[in-house]
């Protein structure tokens, strides 16, 4: 419940997942620890599953390799830029196939461009960082320099007493503001 929510709060990445670590070993739950940039191992720590990130990355970037196909095959093969022909390397202009070395630095940077600009709209999408969410920190200092980690709990006089002992620099309630 709502009311059952501490926070800790860490100044340093390896403390924080020596913690993480402490606090599944007493089978704490930890719902969700928030951090400036990402900490080495605490995926592990956190039995976190693989994400799906690159398999979508895959298919962006075959989504980039088919537009970059059929545009260039548009504008250099058919359509109505074919009664300007264009001589690239002495190659003939009507075949795509015979063209294809020409159109590969094209074909590369469409793949690229479409998986890396797709994926980072993904990445705020599912991370609800997009414009209008509601959805932020529980303390603004997780985007500078300190480590959060939100804990569910039945006893806070318990729970607090062992996050003393864990080195978190601020213990508090969801209540507590």
């Amino acid at each position: 419940m709502n009311n059952n929510i501490v926070y800790a709060l860490y100044d340093d990445d390896d403390i924080l997942l020596n913690s993480v670590k402490k606090m599944k070993e007493k089978n704490l739950n930890v719902k969700e620890v928030y951090t400036p940039f990402p900490v080495h191992g605490l995926d592990k720590v956190l039995e976190l599953k693989e994400t799906r990130m690159a398999i979508t990355a895959f298919i962006y970037g075959c989504v980039g390799l088919i537009f970059g196909s059929v545009l260039i095959y548009y504008i250099m093969i058919s359509g109505e830029y074919k009664s300007w022909p264009m001589n690239i390397g002495g190659k003939p202009n009507f075949t795509f196939f015979k063209n294809l070395p020409s159109f590969v630095p094209v074909l590369f940077e469409l793949t690229v461009m479409f998986a890396g600009h797709l994926m980072a709209l993904t990445y705020f999408y599912r991370c609800k960082l997009f414009p209008g969410s509601q959805e932020t920190s529980p303390d603004p200092r997780t985007t500078d320099d300190k480590f959060l980690v939100e804990i569910e709990h039945e006893n806070f006089k318990e729970v607090e007493k062992f996050l003393k002992t864990t080195g978190a620099i601020e213990i508090k309630k969801k209540d507590d503001k």
